[in-house]
């Protein structure tokens, strides 16, 4: 893409401030959020997205297009299973409703800013070596795998290291302050539950940051379009999350589907190396590509709302990289 330093700073710029307005958004009046609060706030980001990969077919031509909605429904999807995972966070250390909304802002903060460096060191790495490729193909090998494995399982909060650390070097309180991390009594000091669960989001959003950026330069190789993709994914995951918190528990296969597409994703990177040495070797489309998630996306969401409906006792689960931890000692 021939992209002038105007555009990137524009396009920085505009993300900045949809990220500030959103942010004064959450912080305002602590409250819980309506379905009618939480659909305006889908609406206008999902909105805002297709403007801008409109902008981006319009200015850049059909291909680059595609590249950037690919990205996006790729993002979007992942988003919706760390929303899985975010649910389990604020439900295992029982978050009142009322800061859902100010926990999942400080979530997306942390996640642009690691995407954002993720996104630098891939799009250096993939210039310097197109070996990378393989690399990351690996990655989403892996997890896709690991992800296929344990599918129908969920993230067990007691594994996460950085969240056991933070249990031996900080004194807890039992209860919430408010919006306070720390607090001070009879002259000691304290943390608060919202402490843990700030570093359990961080954490969170690191391990999804390895995954998800990978995934993205699996669809386009333009890191303009990979940082806008992850952009406009997350800023709206904040209503997503209050839009369909009620439905995520009948999203049954979406843990399934989601890791059928980083294996289709990992081999196409592959195939991408393995193209640039052997011509002979195909190459996967976008045009492919894009179908092939589409139709992964929608014959999981189908085949889980049949599930729930034919058994409404089942619920989704978030999957997980690792079996429990009496069966990883064996």
């Amino acid at each position: 893409m021939n992209l002038s330093g105007a555009i990137w700073i524009g396009t920085i710029a505009f993300i900045i401030a949809l990220l500030l307005f959103d942010l004064a958004a959450s912080s305002r009046k602590a409250h819980e959020v309506s379905f009618k609060e939480a659909s305006f706030w889908s609406i206008f980001y999902i909105s805002v997205a297709v403007i801008f990969g409109l902008w981006v077919w319009i200015q850049f031509g059909d291909q680059f297009g595609k590249e950037y909605f690919a990205a996006y429904i790729v993002e979007k999807s992942l988003s919706v299973d760390n929303l899985f995972v975010f649910v389990i966070i604020l439900t295992s250390f029982a978050v009142p409703s009322i800061y859902h909304q100010r926990v999942l802002m400080v979530g997306i903060i942390l996640a642009l800013i690691m995407r954002a460096i993720f996104i630098a060191l891939g799009a250096a790495a993939l210039a310097a070596f197109s070996f990378t490729f393989v690399i990351f193909g690996a990655i989403l090998l892996w997890t896709g795998v690991k992800l296929f494995q344990h599918w129908d399982e969920d993230p067990d909060l007691n594994d996460n290291a950085v969240v056991r650390y933070a249990r031996k070097k900080f004194a807890f309180t039992d209860q919430y302050h408010g919006t306070k991390m720390f607090i001070k009594e009879n002259g000691k000091r304290y943390a608060t539950p919202l402490l843990l669960v700030m570093i359990a989001i961080g954490s969170t959003d690191l391990l999804f940051a390895l995954d998800s950026i990978p995934a993205t330069f699996g669809v386009t190789q333009e890191p303009f379009l990979v940082f806008a993709a992850n952009a406009f994914a997350l800023l709206g995951l904040r209503a997503l999350y209050f839009l369909i918190k009620g439905l995520l528990q009948r999203l049954i296969y979406l843990s399934l589907g989601l890791a059928f597409i980083l294996i289709f994703i990992g081999a196409k990177l592959i195939l991408l190396w393995a193209h640039e040495i052997w011509v002979e070797v195909p190459k996967v489309s976008t045009n492919i590509s894009l179908l092939v998630i589409c139709l992964i996306l929608i014959v999981a969401t189908i085949a889980s709302l049949i599930k729930s409906k034919r058994d409404p006792s089942a619920i989704a689960h978030a999957g997980r990289m690792s079996g429990p931890k009496k069966e990883r000692e064996k």
